[in-house]
């Protein structure tokens, strides 16, 4: 039995032994207790006071007013201006001439600069009586064989800017019509309608250079707009007709921006550069309008920032948009009447292009010509009309 007073001495002997060290582990201890209590302590009483309560801030009565002043940039380019048509003091018979072009910012920036001249729009009018679709047809049917009484409807009733010639029956393949025949239906074209005009071909880059030397020379000092030159074709003879005669042209490539350099850089070598319109082709709604207004768009940036064999005014063959089937045929009720379809398609073609920057338009239906008049006078129009509160556009009803 050990001595009371050596277990007396063992606790403090142990804390020694225990005094660095940090952890202790006990192996074949058994510990009996008694009752276990336990004492819990309530939580002590905050002191710090709690905050006051804020002030409800008023309900605005009204929104803020800041006025917005949209950015203005300078361009380092300018799209060359292209005067299409002469007048008697001008050499030629019009009542008036167009000029297209001459812009210096993107396509109706007017918080930039208004554009310095509005787009034109020219009426087709073909030489032969070919297919079209009803809601067109129901407007020229009387007229499909007689290009001049075509041309002053599409003028007199529909208000067209120009005439867009086309000369199809001198196809190879139709009627293979002599270029002396195509040249006198120009000269009764020019006779019926006194704004300037535009003339095509059909296509075959040989018939369509002996064609148009004939029309330049019938029409010397009209300042038609040739309608086109490609690269396919003999482009210093074609420049040379252009040239000879005082006419203008359209440079016409497939969606390609360096193609368009390309025929733009060989026609530099003959021609001056403000006879010269560029066309990167159109296609219609629903069939790559979001591929011809890319390219037209980038054309007319990159011209503006500098891009001096691009810096032209643009045209446009809106009347592609009659070759998307959607415009004509027979479809499920729930696609709306064909009369007012295919219309809808070419004016949807024509703003869509409009915003990329186009400065002739080559269109057919009235109504669409109308429509297009309409929105580029809004657009350029100065005076706007207070609409409903913006707040409330959700509810509002037209």
């Amino acid at each position: 039995m050990v001595p009371l007073e050596e277990v007396k001495d063992i606790g403090p002997k142990i804390l020694g032994l225990l005094r660095d060290v940090e952890e202790l582990e006990l192996e074949d201890v058994e510990i009996k207790l008694g009752d276990l209590e336990f004492l819990l302590q309530p939580p002590t009483l905050a002191t710090t006071p709690l905050p006051a309560k804020p002030e409800a801030k008023p309900k605005p009565e009204k929104i803020i007013e800041e006025k917005f002043t949209p950015p203005k940039m300078e361009y380092p380019g300018r799209i060359v201006e292209v005067r299409i048509g002469a007048t008697k003091s001008e050499g030629g018979t019009r009542s008036r001439s167009i000029v297209i072009g001459g812009e210096k910012n993107p396509p109706f920036y007017m918080f930039e600069a208004p554009p310095p001249n509005l787009p034109a729009i020219s009426i087709d009018v073909f030489d032969m009586k070919i297919p079209l679709a009803k809601p067109v047809k129901e407007h020229v049917g009387d007229v499909l064989e007689d290009p001049a009484a075509w041309a002053k409807r599409a003028v007199d009733k529909w208000g067209a800017d120009m005439i867009n010639l086309h000369l199809v029956s001198v196809d190879p393949l139709l009627k293979d019509t002599p270029p002396r025949e195509a040249a006198k239906t120009v000269e009764e074209v020019l006779q019926a309608v006194d704004v300037p005009i535009a003339v095509g071909g059909c296509g075959d880059p040989e018939k369509d250079l002996k064609v148009f030397e004939k029309v330049a020379e019938a029409s010397q000092g009209e300042r038609i707009l040739i309608n086109s030159v490609t690269l396919d074709m003999d482009v210093e003879k074609m420049a040379d007709i252009v040239n000879k005669n005082g006419h203008t042209v359209i440079a016409f490539t497939p969606m390609d921006m360096d193609k368009a350099r390309e025929l733009n850089r060989k026609l530099y070598s003959y021609l001056p550069k403000d006879v010269i319109v560029i066309d990167t082709t159109t296609a219609a709604l629903g069939y790559g309008l979001e591929y011809a207004f890319t390219i037209m768009e980038r054309v007319r940036l990159a011209a503006l920032m500098g891009d001096e064999e691009l810096q032209h005014p643009i045209s446009s063959g809106t009347t592609n948009a009659w070759a998307a089937r959607e415009a004509w045929m027979k479809m499920d009720p729930k696609w709306g009447a064909r009369e007012l379809r295919g219309p809808i398609w070419e004016t949807i073609t024509a703003l869509t292009l409009l915003l990329a920057g186009v400065d002739y338009f080559m269109m057919m239906h009235p109504a669409a010509v109308k429509t297009v008049k309409m929105v580029i006078r809004d657009l350029t129009s100065e005076r706007r009309e207070v609409g409903a509160p913006i707040l409330r556009w959700v509810s509002t009803r037209f």
